[in-house]
């Protein structure tokens, strides 16, 4: 499975093919799921372009989407978004549309607590396991471990070379992570090497402007689209 991942913490800065808007989502969702993407992962941006987990931000953004799109979209619940733990509980709560799966960082304070809250309103939960943080025993140690969608392993702030290395260190770590799948990715220059290490080992992976933001070749990537249709072309 290929997940599209449409922009992340990215801004217009980063380029005009970076999808910020419920409507240029939902049209990069498209064309990225029409390009074989099995799911979308997005983060709703206020007008200002900043990441929020405001029910007036999230709503639009998931209702936009769905109406392009058949396949399951999940959302971030990033300290980064919200980076006060209570007040992410709070905004998570407070949710009038709720995505299909959220992603819970959890060497970031405050996971279980955000875990718990999207269980009990039946949200799947991608449990972000970054690579050199002391997630991976936190989340091995948490009662809700058992009962997450799948595990998103991810190899952060890593060059091309020591991509690979860092990723089997993660997935190591991980064990037999509860027997829940596993999604393998990385960022920026991690993304295509630890891309063809997942697909080798036959685990789920992601791509999208969130991760990368050019092709295997070097080529600044036009759309998500484009980058979808290169990590198939990978082995």
């Amino acid at each position: 499975m290929i997940q599209v991942c449409l922009n992340g913490v990215r801004s217009a800065q980063d380029g005009s093919a970076v999808p910020l808007s419920p409507a240029a989502l939902a049209e990069s969702a498209a064309a990225a799921v029409a390009a074989g993407a099995a799911e979308v992962h997005v983060h709703p941006k206020t007008p200002c372009g900043s990441d929020s987990l405001s029910p007036r931000v999230v709503g639009p953004a998931l209702e936009a989407i769905r109406a392009a799109v058949s396949v399951p979209v999940g959302v971030t619940t990033g300290a980064w978004a919200e980076p006060d733990p209570a007040r992410r509980l709070e905004r998570v709560r407070s949710w009038t549309v709720l995505p299909d799966y959220a992603s819970v960082n959890w060497h970031e304070d405050g996971a279980d607590e955000v875990a718990a809250a999207l269980l009990d309103r039946g949200v799947g939960i991608e449990a972000g396991i970054w690579s050199d943080t002391p997630a991976a025993q936190r989340f091995l140690n948490s009662p809700h471990s058992s009962r997450v969608l799948r595990i998103l392993a991810e190899v952060i702030g890593t060059s091309a070379e020591a991509a690979e290395p860092t990723a089997h260190t993660l997935l190591t770590e991980l064990g037999t992570a509860h027997g829940r799948p596993i999604l393998l990715h990385s960022h920026d220059g991690g993304t295509w090497p630890v891309l063809r290490l997942a697909r080798r080992l036959g685990l789920d992976t992601r791509i999208g402007l969130e991760d990368v933001l050019v092709l295997p070749d070097g080529e600044r990537a036009e759309s998500n689209a484009q980058l979808v249709r290169a990590a198939l072309a990978c082995s």
